[in-house]
């Protein structure tokens, strides 16, 4: 029964494991970031590209100091990884705890009073700072390829 059930355990290398990370950063951070195009598209003039080089800012801000440390706490948890690992270890389990936490206060925020032009700051911030930091997860699936 125990074998059984090991093959049906979505078992992956490393190197799907990094590229999985980086795809998904980029995946979410384009849906931020089309949440806050819409937003900003809504508001339209000088506000929204104010807006927008704010978010620009934070999301700058956001990557140095806050998601590169993710990422590398996660790559130097995969890179060493021998053998097939469950598809799902591409991120620690408390991890996962905090990105439920950011998925109930991004509805959270969708669902408040707070103006969604001002939202979309901390959205492109958010978004962007996704995608800058994936490319870490990128460089590194590339170097495992060659």
């Amino acid at each position: 029964m125990d074998r059984k059930l090991q093959r049906l355990k979505p078992a992956v290398g490393k190197q799907t494991l990094v590229l999985l990370s980086g795809v998904l950063w980029v995946l979410v951070g384009l849906m931020l970031l089309n949440y806050a195009r819409q937003w900003l598209m809504a508001q339209g003039g000088a506000a929204a590209v104010a807006l927008g080089l704010s978010g620009l800012g934070v999301s700058l801000f956001i990557h140095h100091f806050g998601f590169l440390r993710v990422v590398d706490k996660n790559l130097g948890r995969i890179l060493p990884m021998q053998g097939k690992r469950c598809v799902f270890a591409f991120q620690s389990w408390k991890s996962y705890l905090i990105v439920v936490i950011m998925i109930a206060m991004g509805v959270g925020l969708r669902h408040s009073p707070i103006p969604k032009p001002y939202l979309s700051v901390l959205y492109i911030g958010i978004g962007l700072a996704l995608i800058l930091s994936s490319f870490r997860y990128l460089k590194y699936y590339r170097e495992l390829s060659d």
